[in-house]
């Protein structure tokens, strides 16, 4: 397989409490999954390095740095929004999936694999330039592509974020930068209750309404997400992610089927097939219901290492 798999363990000790729905139990089934399905032994594991506060500071303000670290408990809980906290772990587990993004970004551009798979947490895509927030410490992805900006000098990056919920962090960091192309399907109105109006032509933003299936979404994809990635030509291709549309999922009402997460992700590599090399970096964001995480993670890594 062409695929590369970066994880830590801190990622499975971060814990918001014991009926938080973003609970350590969502990586450990994404992992049985990969086993269980004969693909994790054909995976080249990494272990996933800490962000350094360079590669944060590219996409967060210093003062969110800061707090975050200046949070981080010795024991029991931080809150750093309603429904975000951090214990003595988090930050460790932070740091990891942000640098688990920025690695695979970097495995990518020196050729060794071409796709990448961050199995972390916490997830990312709603952390906003200033603060935390909806689960999200770091925006993960968005310093995964900073760095492939930065770094690699590339001048077309795309974001695809098939989440329930709007990727609202990753588009505030880009909405004004035209070398990132942000596309998201989400269910609205929803939770963070933005995202309908944003858009502009590198901005791509779908809502959905509550109990749209699989032919509304696959429909929006190819009505507005693929002739936006034909006409930009991405050099690589980034995806947030999370498998919380999934009809089985406590924390949304959309009804999407795991085949759809087989569908999307082949149809994202025919586009990183003709335009950026095959070169895919996908991470971990959402997905609440254990069962359907892990099969619908599953379809998505076999199609990335097809």
């Amino acid at each position: 397989m062409a695929c590369v798999i970066l994880t830590h363990p801190d990622c499975a000790l971060h814990e918001m409490g014991a009926h938080h729905p973003e609970s350590p139990a969502r990586l450990h089934a994404v992992m049985a999954a990969l086993d269980d399905g004969h693909v994790l032994g054909h995976l080249r594991e990494e272990e996933a390095p800490r962000a350094s506060v360079e590669q944060l500071a590219r996409v967060h303000h210093d003062v969110h740095i800061d707090f975050v670290h200046e949070s981080a408990p010795e024991r029991d809980y931080a809150f750093l929004d309603p429904d975000t906290s951090l214990n003595p772990k988090s930050l460790s587990a932070s740091l990891r999936a942000a640098g688990a993004v920025a690695r695979a970004a970097d495995i990518v551009m020196e050729g060794s694999h071409t796709r990448a798979f961050c199995a972390v947490r916490p997830p990312g895509h709603h952390a906003t330039p200033s603060r935390a927030m909806g689960f999200c410490v770091f925006n993960n992805v968005a310093v995964g592509a900073a760095q492939a900006l930065e770094r690699h000098g590339l001048e077309r990056v795309a974001i695809l974020d098939f989440d329930v919920h709007h990727g609202n962090g990753t588009e505030d960091m880009f909405h004004d930068d035209p070398r990132v192309l942000f596309c998201s399907t989400f269910q609205h109105p929803y939770y963070p209750y933005c995202g309908a109006d944003s858009g502009n032509d590198h901005v791509i933003n779908v809502p959905l309404p509550a109990m749209t299936g699989s032919e509304g979404f696959r429909a929006a994809v190819e009505r507005h997400w693929m002739p936006a990635l034909e006409r930009f030509e991405p050099q690589l291709v980034f995806i947030s992610a999370g498998f919380d549309a999934h009809r089985e999922d406590p924390l949304a009402y959309l009804q999407l089927e795991d085949e759809d997460y087989a569908w999307v992700t082949r149809r994202i590599v025919e586009v990183a097939e003709r335009h950026a090399g095959g070169r895919i970096v996908s991470t971990l964001e959402g997905g609440y219901n254990t069962a359907s995480l892990a099969r619908s993670a599953l379809q998505h890594v076999r199609m990335l290492g097809a």
